[in-house]
């Protein structure tokens, strides 16, 4: 969500600011966001109602800044400068409530939480873009699991997980870690020894506290080694910090049916499988080993310090953020 702080008060980008396309791009960002909530797809809604949030965000800064500055010019003048609302469309009803639930910071923040949790609840039915674990800490019965064939292969690159952080007792049956944290162990408020499977939540702002803790416990040297699964949702905050701390990335061929706990089975039956991709990012200095062995899983992008792998990874990161856009544009 880096983006969505964006709106410079400086004036800088305000004064680079066309009206007439931030209401274009909310009209294409509510379009999208009516386009995706019917075809139940929890990610590009998401993004499609952060992305309008952010343009009448900006509406509301550049409309307030030229209010501000008629006071150094005549009327006349700012009439003839500065389009009406009227000639924009848009009415002053409209702008005030933007602004009262937008232009501060922390109510901005809240309102997009709350966004959110509105778009949650329209594919709550849905089985697979948005695991049951999305909505419950990664914890408790009502869970959808890593099939096993994943979490042996990061076994046989950590060689143990000595922790699973956001897990259950379900899970376990699969996982076998030495220690775990569930939702009322609270998992972010521990140090993670040793070495970590992965596979958080996947609801927002709670993925980005779970790869933020990742990160921060393998660069302070607890975690030594550490495997990461996520979906591919190349366009947010959390995915390029990952990107940019992990040595290697698997990006999966096709998509994981996960599991339920109970009758657990590793082919995909209808509602399992998510809408987009997955990916692993691994954490350590083995590189070599989890290419080796996550290669029959999909495509492997070596990350790190060599200038030729951040150029590949970023070539494939704008690649896929490209397809987002133009599936948003054709949903006009």
């Amino acid at each position: 969500m880096g983006r969505a702080l964006l709106v410079r008060r400086d004036g800088e980008e305000l004064a680079q600011y066309d009206p007439a396309k931030g209401l274009k791009a909310v009209a294409v960002a509510e379009t999208a966001e009516r386009y995706f909530r019917r075809a139940k797809d929890p990610t590009r809604l998401l993004k499609a109602v952060e992305s309008k949030l952010i343009e009448q965000r900006k509406f509301v800064f550049w409309w307030d800044r030229q209010a501000k500055s008629a006071g150094a010019r005549t009327p006349r003048s700012f009439r003839s400068e500065t389009p009406s609302l009227d000639s924009l469309g848009v009415d002053k009803l409209t702008v005030h409530r933007w602004r009262v639930s937008l232009k501060d910071e922390a109510t901005f923040l809240a309102t997009l939480a709350a966004a959110q949790g509105r778009c949650l609840k329209t594919v709550e039915s849905y089985r697979g873009g948005l695991p049951e674990n999305a909505r419950s800490l990664g914890t408790g019965e009502t869970e959808w699991y890593t099939p096993a064939r994943y979490v042996e292969a990061a076994r046989d690159v950590l060689g143990v997980i000595d922790l699973d952080p956001a897990s259950s007792k379900a899970a376990q049956r699969t996982v076998k870690a030495a220690r775990y944290f569930t939702r009322a162990d609270n998992g972010l408020g521990h140090e993670w020894p040793g070495r970590v499977w992965l596979n958080p939540p996947y609801t927002q702002p709670v993925i980005l506290h779970f790869v933020e803790k990742l990160v921060e416990e393998y660069t302070a040297g607890r975690t030594q080694e550490a495997i990461l699964l996520t979906h591919s949702c190349t366009d947010t905050a959390w995915f390029h910090l990952a990107a940019r701390t992990a040595s290697g990335i698997c990006f999966t061929r096709g998509r994981i049916a996960f599991e339920r706990p109970g009758g657990l089975t590793d082919s995909p039956t209808p509602g399992q499988a998510p809408t987009q991709g997955q990916v692993f990012f691994y954490f350590g200095q083995r590189r070599g080993t989890f290419a080796a062995r996550f290669a029959e899983f999909g495509l492997i992008v070596p990350t790190g310090s060599r200038p030729d792998d951040r150029e590949q990874l970023e070539d494939l990161v704008t690649e896929v953020e490209n397809m987002a856009i133009r599936q948003v544009e054709e949903a006009r």
